[in-house]
C-alpha cells in the first residue's frame, strides 16, 4: 500500500472563507446534486435510521450546503437546529492529533519521542502474552517490550495500549487493573497508565485504543505546552479558527443546545445516556469528550484542507498536515477489517483513502475520522471539499450515503 499520499496544492490559493451560503455553481457543483444531498439525508430520517442531522459542505472555500434536518428530541418534537451542540466522541481524536503536531511545529516534541520522555511511568513497559483463547489471567505472561512506545505509536493506534477487541477481552485486559476514579484529572489518570501491560509489541499491529492512547497524547500536549488542555486548545486552535462553540465543558448558557442522544429499539426512538455524560468534566479526555457544532468543525476541516491555515491564521505547518494525512502504518489498518478498512491507510489520528474505488465516493487522499454517536467529518484534497455530518445516534455513519452523492454533484 502507498505509504504517503501527498496533499496536492489547493487550486484556489487563498485560504479566505466566509460563512455565507453560496450557490453550488460558484464552486463547481450542480444544484441538482445538492438537492440530491438533501434528499439523501431526508431518506435516512424517513427510514428511521437517524432522527436528524446537520450537514455542512464547503468546496473551494465556499459554503455550498448548511442545513439542519429532522428532530433533535423525539419527546418534544423540536426540530434540530443548525447551531446545536453535538457530542463529538472519537471525532475529538483528530483535534488531539493536531495539538500534538502544533507542539512538534514549535520544537517542543517529536512524534518519534518515547512517551516516557514526558511521562516517566511509561518506562520499561511489558507486553501480555498468552495461548489463543485464554480467559484466565493465571495463564498470562508478561514479557519485556522490544522498544518503548512512541508518540507516533499512540497517534496511529499501533502502541498496544488499552486496545479494543471485536471478539471480547484482550489478553492485557485480563491483568490490567487501572480504572478511572471520580476525582481523576487527565494528569492523575494518565500517570497511572504507564503501569499497564501492552496488548502486543509496539508497531506490530493496528488496534484501536478507544480512550487511553489519546488521553495520553493530550496529557503530553499539556506538559509540552505548559497549559491545561482546554485552555491550550481554546487559545491556540479554536479561537483562531472561529470555532466559537467548541468546548470540553459546555458553558451553562449553552447547555440547552446539547442534542439529546437517541437510540432506536422495538420500532421507537428512546433517549439514552451518553458514555461520558454531559459534564462538567474534571478529566478532560483527548479521546472523546469534546462538544462542537457543524459550523465549528467545518472551519476545522477547512483549515486542514487549506494545509494548516484559515483566513490568514496559520495553526499548522503545511508539512505537518501532509504528515497527518499520509498513511503511516503500511497495510496494518487495511487488513484489520477488510470490508471496512480495506483501501485505506491510517495517518495521525485519521483514516486516509488510499483506493478511490473503496473511498465511498471520496477522492484519493481524503482524511478524517468519526465519533461513536454519528459525527463524521473529512477533508478531501482531490475533490477540494470539506464535509461535516452531525448525528446523535450510536453507530450511525452517513459517509457511504453522502460521499457518492457529493461526487456526482461535481460538474467542474
Amino acid at each position: 500500500m502507498q505509504s504517503s499520499i501527498p496533499l496536492k496544492p489547493h487550486s484556489h490559493a487563498s485560504d479566505a472563507f466566509s460563512w455565507s451560503l453560496r450557490s453550488g455553481v460558484e464552486a463547481g457543483l450542480s444544484q441538482t446534486g445538492l438537492d440530491a444531498l438533501r434528499a439523501t439525508v431526508q431518506e435516512q430520517i424517513d427510514d428511521n435510521k437517524i432522527l436528524g442531522a446537520v450537514t455542512a459542505v464547503a468546496r473551494r472555500n465556499k459554503l455550498v450546503f448548511y442545513e439542519a434536518q429532522g428532530l433533535r428530541d423525539m419527546a418534544s418534537g423540536h426540530a434540530l437546529r443548525e447551531d446545536d451542540l453535538f457530542r463529538m466522541m472519537s471525532s475529538t481524536k483528530s483535534v488531539t492529533a493536531v495539538a500534538v503536531l502544533m507542539m512538534q511545529d514549535e520544537g517542543k516534541l517529536s512524534i518519534d519521542d518515547p512517551v516516557s520522555r514526558f511521562i516517566p511511568t511509561f518506562q520499561d513497559q511489558r507486553v501480555a502474552v498468552a495461548p489463543p483463547g485464554t480467559t484466565d489471567s493465571a495463564q498470562v505472561r508478561l514479557v519485556d517490550a522490544h522498544r518503548a512506545i512512541t508518540i507516533k505509536d499512540l497517534l496511529t493506534h499501533t502502541s498496544g495500549l488499552s486496545t479494543s477487541s471485536m471478539g471480547g477481552m484482550t489478553v492485557a485486559s485480563l491483568v490490567n487493573k487501572v480504572e478511572r476514579r471520580s476525582d481523576d484529572t487527565l494528569a492523575s489518570y494518565v500517570n497511572r497508565l504507564g503501569s499497564l501491560a501492552l496488548d502486543f509489541q509496539p508497531g506490530t499491529r493496528w488496534a484501536y485504543s478507544a480512550t487511553d492512547g489519546f488521553d495520553t497524547l493530550l496529557r503530553i500536549v499539556e506538559i509540552a505546552s505548559g497549559q491545561s488542555a482546554d485552555i491550550f486548545l481554546a487559545e491556540r486552535l479554536f479561537q483562531p479558527l472561529g470555532m466559537r462553540d467548541t468546548h470540553f465543558n459546555v458553558p451553562p448558557e449553552k447547555r440547552e443546545r446539547i442534542v439529546p442522544l437517541h437510540q432506536r429499539a422495538n420500532g421507537a426512538w428512546f433517549n439514552v445516556p451518553s458514555l461520558f455524560g454531559d459534564g462538567p468534566y474534571q478529566h478532560i479526555s483527548g479521546a472523546g469528550n469534546l462538544f462542537s457544532t457543524a459550523h465549528d468543525f467545518l472551519c476545522y476541516e477547512l483549515m486542514l484542507l487549506n494545509r494548516g491555515s484559515l483566513n490568514g491564521r496559520r495553526v499548522l505547518r503545511p508539512e505537518s498536515v501532509t504528515l497527518m494525512a499520509s498513511n503511516q502504518v503500511g497495510a496494518l489498518f487495511a487488513d484489520v477489517y477488510p470490508d471496512w478498512t480495506g483501501g485505506h491507510g491510517f495517518g495521525l489520528g485519521v483514516a486516509v483513502v488510499a483506493d478511490r474505488a473503496k473511498g465511498q465516493g471520496r477522492g484519493l487522499g481524503t482524511f478524517g475520522w468519526g465519533g461513536a454517536y454519528g459525527t463524521v467529518t473529512w477533508s478531501d484534497p482531490e475533490l477540494e471539499t470539506a464535509v461535516v455530518s452531525m448525528v446523535q445516534q450510536p453507530g450511525a455513519n452517513l459517509t457511504s450515503e453522502i460521499g457518492p452523492v457529493l461526487r456526482d454533484a461535481i460538474v467542474e
